[in-house]
């Protein structure tokens, strides 16, 4: 075991931490109107103030999982407190079966609703969490609730806001990975603070990972496909149905690794570190450093204007997943991995000046103009919950116990 690299790694990552935290209570959080603002700049300034119904639920999981993991701060509570409330108060579509927006005003009018059930899921996420640290029921009893609408709509129930599939279901239709993914994580918390319905969230978990392999992972092709037919039959005569979002399967991969940790699953661990070989290789940049957002399994043009940007949150999943992979393995190539995504992250996302990491860079590493800090799609989630592991991953293999914060 190499013990220099594994304390080298919990100082830096309780540094950014501790950076990431202070950023967002000081500059994100609206104590006007509730909930988090998450449309910031590099200095935290706000330019947006349209709120994501998803940084809501994620912000609210994120200060609660600081407490599970860190013990109770007021300040952590009230920040996770505000963001559930606001979701509560203003997020929920009531005439449309308590279906939830996807974007509202900064005072909560709702401004767009979506198809797509995440806002749902980080919602059943949020409530689990603080459940688990308070103790109120309500939060449980919300959490249920819209964990088995979330788990319902992406099994056959008619969506009740009347939107339709994102295709003509006459003409194509199909799976996403990113369905069974997500259900997968949000599953491990519920099981975690519910354990009255544990039977019930050990069944799903293990569909969700059946059908992870049943119709997405594909050895023949050394990938995973982020969209298939509702067989799994590939579809690789257009772009959408060619396309491998690296950075997605190794999240993926570093749930399917807490699954098979749970269940004592080692066959599990062998198949997820062979998906995270196959992303790794096709994702990495030899030229410039970091992961490509999107590549085609053929090796054909990308049909996403931004396949060849490097992303903040693919490389927090990357660390999660190699540390992960070298707990669960003891496989130095997988520490290495680490190091050289942590080296690329020191270098091109890390901001010590202003706390928190840039959101978007181009393909040579420089951050896009003007640099953001915050959107409608990166708020206080990947990176502390990147940050969050790596110090818990690292302590538990150095034998040591996590220290408060």
């Amino acid at each position: 075991m190499n013990t220099k690299a594994l304390q080298e790694a919990r100082v830096w990552a309780r540094e950014e931490l501790e950076r990431c935290v202070r950023f967002w209570l000081e500059k994100g959080m609206d104590k006007e109107h509730g909930g988090v603002t998450t449309c910031l700049d590099r200095k935290g300034e706000v330019y947006s103030t349209d709120k994501s119904v998803w940084m809501q639920g994620r912000c609210a999981w994120m200060f609660a999982h600081l407490c599970t993991v860190y013990g109770k701060r007021e300040e952590w509570l009230a920040a996770s407190k505000s963001c559930l409330d606001f979701l509560e108060d203003h997020c929920i579509n009531r005439d449309a079966g308590g279906r939830m927006y996807f974007t509202v005003t900064a005072e909560g009018k709702p401004l767009r609703q979506r198809r797509y059930c995440f806002s749902e899921a980080f919602y059943a996420l949020a409530n689990a969490e603080y459940y688990g640290i308070t103790g109120e029921e309500e939060h449980l009893l919300r959490a249920r609730r819209a964990y088995d609408l979330y788990w319902d709509l992406c099994h056959g129930m008619t969506d009740p806001t009347g939107l339709g599939s994102k295709t003509i279901p006459e003409t194509r239709t199909g799976r996403a990975f990113g369905t069974p993914m997500i259900i997968l994580n949000v599953t491990g918390t519920l099981e975690r603070v519910d354990p009255e319905r544990k039977a019930l969230y050990e069944e799903r978990a293990a569909q969700c990972v059946d059908e992870i392999f049943r119709y997405h992972v594909k050895p023949e092709l050394k990938c995973l496909l982020e969209n298939v037919a509702e067989d799994g039959e590939p579809r690789l005569y257009y772009t959408e149905g060619r396309t491998v979002n690296p950075g997605h399967d190794i999240e993926g991969v570093w749930f399917l690794l807490e699954h098979a940790k749970k269940t004592g699953d080692q066959e599990l661990v062998k198949k997820a570190a062979e998906i995270f070989g196959w992303a790794i290789k096709a994702g990495w940049d030899e030229e410039y450093g970091g992961l490509l957002y999107f590549v085609d399994c053929l090796g054909k043009p990308p049909e996403a204007y931004e396949h060849d940007m490097k992303l903040w949150w693919p490389h927090n999943e990357i660390l999660i997943a190699s540390m992960m992979l070298y707990r669960d393995t003891g496989e130095e190539v997988y520490l290495q991995w680490f190091q050289r995504t942590m080296d690329y992250c020191q270098k091109h996302f890390s901001d010590p000046e202003y706390g928190e990491w840039y959101g978007y860079l181009r393909r040579d590493g420089l951050p896009t103009m003007p640099s953001t800090k915050g959107s409608t799609f990166k708020g206080p989630f990947h990176l502390p919950r990147s940050l969050i592991l790596i110090d818990q991953m690292t302590s538990e293999l150095l034998g040591e116990e996590v220290k408060p914060l």
